[in-house]
């Protein structure tokens, strides 16, 4: 199993259309083999749930998303995990423990909607959608 993690210093980032790296665990019988650091290349919003696709992760691990990353994180076959703050590698062993402490309802968090003037659909991420 590979899961992947929005990472930022060692810890889970909270926004996933602007992580700039995926820390990635290989499981083997429940247990972490072996992790690195992936960087996004500047890639945002949809085009990271193509990347995911692309370095095979069946599990995502991170803070605040939008719908339409969500959407298309699901049409990937990718789980996804959202909610989740603290240290990275923590939230992996909490989530290979059975006890990850997420949020099935999570929504973007980086503004309100329809605040500061605008609307999630007007700043470009595409379907309407924040991330």
């Amino acid at each position: 199993m590979r899961i992947a993690v929005t990472h930022e210093n060692g810890n889970v980032f909270q926004h996933f259309g602007h992580t700039e790296e995926f820390k990635l665990y290989d499981v083997e019988n429940g247990k972490v083999v072996k992790s690195q650091i992936v960087p996004t290349n500047g890639s945002g919003h949809g085009a990271l749930a193509g990347i995911l696709q692309a370095i095979r992760a069946e599990v995502l691990i991170c803070g605040g998303i939008g719908a339409g990353a969500q959407t298309a994180l699901s049409q990937a076959g990718i789980k996804l995990f959202g909610g989740v703050s603290g240290n990275a590698d923590e939230a992996v062993n909490a989530y290979l423990a059975g006890n990850l402490s997420f949020d099935l309802d999570v929504k973007c968090s980086h503004h309100d909607h329809g605040s500061e003037g605008h609307t999630c659909g007007e700043h470009g991420c595409g379907n309407g959608s924040c991330h």
